[in-house]
């Protein structure tokens, strides 16, 4: 399975090369998509009840959009880049069953699903090919697609779906022990990981929200509320990429800065984690800097900030705590940048700037449809 999904990146070898070749797979499914991210955080921002312009109707597309369209487009944008148009449609149709056969979003099963099933299609299609009778392509071709579309969504809905779900279990109970036994800085180990994978709101609202507001109920506030929101790591790390990153990189920081930092959607910066997976080091040291500070300073919050923006942190911080907070997201910002700042001059010679062309070039051809 070599050409699972065409490589960006040149020939290299050992674990580094291959851990690297797999995040330019993935952001290469979000990427061409940031412009749909950038939608549903736009709506999030302005019209949840928390937002800045409270609206019932439009907040009503929020809940649809992340949980079907986001998903939709990552799966068929995998497959597209396995198998085209073919590739495309095959991946939609099985990330419907990974959608359906759980209840959070499903950002990661979309990653597996979409370019699997299309390149199941493809050997398929390898191996029909050559035996279909002249004039029987199109019927032969459609129900090949269809059959295995409808077994794809199947195994979506009955095995890769629940795998993911389990994983975020996993995940979300190592994070309940860890803040059981008071290793709060410790929980950023998993959580900041598992948000690249686009587990973050699965693990805020099915975890620490919901522990969160047991402690708010009773004490006022809680930490807990901080572990996954705080736009301190995100921000640091957009700051390195802004000032030391690979050139064609540097002029979109800016712009992910304001939506990240300002407007709370955390997701813009993850596609420049999958890009250079070693940088994950940075938001993890950034984030349980964070936590530590905020341990230290007895700080929390009286609900969960949605989105994450420090707008949102100044909003449902109590009377009291703004020095603290202000502090554990200037600290965790600046730890970010600093590891992150290191690593990408210590990587400044390898091929990041190759793969990224090519990831950018292989994304212009899919908008212009070819």
């Amino acid at each position: 399975m070599t050409d699972f999904i065409p490589s960006v990146v040149g020939s290299q070898s050992g674990f580094r090369a291959r851990v690297q070749k797999l995040g330019g797979n993935l952001a290469g499914m979000v990427i061409p998509n940031i412009g749909a991210f950038i939608a549903w955080g736009l709506l999030t921002a302005l019209f949840i009840p928390t937002g800045w312009l409270p609206n019932e109707d439009f907040s009503s597309m929020v809940g649809p959009m992340i949980l079907n369209l986001l998903p939709i487009l990552i799966g068929y944008t995998g497959g597209r880049i396995v198998h085209g148009q073919r590739g495309a449609v095959i991946g939609s149709i099985a990330t419907i069953g990974v959608i359906v056969g759980t209840d959070i979003p499903m950002f990661l099963g979309a990653m597996i699903i979409g370019p699997l099933m299309a390149w199941i299609l493809k050997y398929i299609d390898k191996a029909l090919d050559p035996i279909t009778p002249s004039g029987f392509e199109m019927l032969i071709g459609n129900f090949s697609l269809g059959i295995s579309g409808m077994l794809g969504a199947m195994l979506g809905f009955l095995g890769i779906g629940p795998l993911v779900s389990g994983v975020t279990t996993v995940l979300g109970n190592g994070v309940s022990w860890l803040v059981d036994n008071s290793l709060l800085p410790v929980a950023s180990v998993l959580i900041e990981p598992a948000k690249i994978l686009f587990m973050n709101n699965a693990i805020n609202f099915g975890v620490l929200a919901p522990l969160g507001a047991v402690e708010a109920e009773a004490t006022g506030k809680s930490i807990l509320f901080m572990l996954e929101t705080n736009p301190g790591p995100g921000l640091g790390l957009l700051l390195a990429f802004w000032l030391a990153g690979p050139k064609l990189l540097r002029g979109s920081a800016p712009g992910a800065i304001i939506i990240q930092f300002l407007g709370g959607i955390h997701e813009i910066y993850f596609p420049y984690v999958l890009m250079k997976p070693q940088v994950v080091l940075g938001v993890i040291a950034g984030g349980a800097v964070g936590v530590g500070t905020f341990m230290v300073t007895g700080v929390g919050l009286v609900a969960t900030p949605s989105p994450g923006s420090i707008f949102a942190y100044l909003a449902v911080t109590p009377q009291g705590d703004h020095l603290g907070m202000l502090l554990g997201i200037v600290l965790s910002a600046a730890t970010s940048f600093v590891v992150t700042w290191f690593i990408l001059r210590l990587s400044k010679d390898d091929s990041s700037e190759v793969e990224l062309d090519a990831a950018k070039d292989r994304s212009k051809e899919m908008k212009a449809g070819k």
